[in-house]
């Protein structure tokens, strides 16, 4: 592999949601990452069907209930930079992995692990998903329709933004601090704490008086008439963002060159008051045009103005195809490694290898580690 993550070795202790997110990032960058299964994980036909985040990435099964099967994950551990784990607080612990057994054996390992209410508090040992964690630091409430439940935003926010993206930006910093002291360390990643952390902005609009508790009552939450979606005549829909009062002229100008609005009876943008006939406006004017002809006559503009696009079709987007921002891997569409590098630029990934099986297969992978050299944080 290729990359500013290249000779870097990544142990994954196999489970689901963000660490293999996580994992896959870090593979992405161009570390060498090894994911050991617990014997049992894995379902008939799984090979036949692969999990596309388990890319670029060798794969093992072990049994971790057995002497030989931890030994084996534990040679790895001695030659590993960074392990990564995802399973409830003690559950590594009473594997013989955890991070204080990990540590005794290679000081210089940085672990870390990710769990959705943390390490320790009231709620430590209970389970949870995505859902549940956003849902306790208040930016669920935030999220949805007044007078309608919370809208669940997929797993993006508490499982990859605040649990796979925190530890990867945790385990980078260790890395690099690592290359100072020479010591490694654990890094803590709860989905509660880094979800808190992505909701930074509205705390502090909430601080001054800018942020309400009630939904659609704010700048970003749809509140405002110049921040929302609005259906079109096709039954698609754009997505409108001319927050600035220069990006919202070029959105007005826009719809009345499409004679869909009249600006002199346009209310107030900046009195919150005129928000509703203001929203019936806007909504009275996509309404005019299928989803596709708003895009057009936007294209090319500042009025933040862009059609919401379906997974089908923002595999054919021409600007994402530009980039490459989706390439096929395997015969499978799926995003590209991001970010971008302009020295240490990353391989494209490769499609989810077939599980090996026993500590033979974890020995072939010590032995080619030990023929390696050092990972590249591991000169520091």
């Amino acid at each position: 592999m290729t990359g500013p993550l290249a000779g870097i070795r990544v142990l994954e202790l196999g489970g689901i949601g963000p660490a293999p997110h996580a994992a896959m990032v870090l593979a992405d960058l161009g570390a060498d990452v090894v994911r050991l299964e617990r014997a049992g994980a894995l379902r008939v036909g799984d090979d036949e069907r692969p999990d596309q985040t388990m890319r670029s990435r060798r794969r093992v099964e072990l049994d971790l209930a057995s002497r030989e099967g931890v030994d084996a994950a534990l040679a790895l551990v001695d030659r590993a930079d960074v392990v990564i784990e995802g399973y409830r607080p003690g559950v590594a612990e009473r594997l013989g992995l955890g991070p204080d057994a990990c540590l005794a054996r290679n000081p210089r390992l940085v672990y870390g692990r990710i769990t959705g209410w943390g390490q320790d508090g009231p709620r430590a040992g209970e389970a949870g998903h995505d859902l549940n964690y956003l849902a306790l630091t208040g930016g669920l409430h935030a999220i949805g329709r007044a007078g309608e439940p919370p809208a669940p935003p997929l797993n993006l926010v508490a499982d990859f933004g605040g649990g796979s993206m925190l530890v990867v930006a945790g385990v980078l910093a260790a890395l690099v601090e690592r290359a100072t002291s020479g010591r490694g360390q654990v890094v803590d990643a709860a989905m509660v704490d880094g979800a808190s952390v992505l909701l930074q902005l509205a705390w502090s609009m909430r601080s001054v008086g800018a942020w309400r508790d009630d939904r659609e009552a704010n700048l970003l939450d749809g509140g405002a008439p110049f921040y929302d979606t609005y259906a079109c005549a096709d039954g698609g829909y754009v997505a409108v963002g001319a927050l600035e009062p220069r990006f919202y002229a070029q959105l007005v100008e826009g719809l009345a060159d499409a004679d869909a609005i009249d600006v002199d009876e346009l209310p107030d943008r900046d009195d919150p008051r005129a928000w509703p006939a203001l929203r019936a406006a806007f909504a009275a004017a996509f309404a005019t045009a299928s989803r596709d002809e708003w895009a057009e006559r936007f294209a090319g503009t500042d009025a933040c103005v862009t059609p919401v696009l379906t997974f089908a079709e923002a595999a054919a987007d021409p600007h994402l195809a530009a980039r490459g921002t989706l390439a096929p891997v395997g015969g499978v569409v799926q995003a590209a490694p991001a970010p971008r590098f302009s020295r240490s630029a990353t391989d494209a990934p490769r499609a989810p290898a077939p599980v090996e099986r026993g500590v033979g297969a974890a020995g072939r992978i010590a032995a080619a580690w030990d023929a390696e050299p050092d990972g590249v944080a591991a000169t520091g």
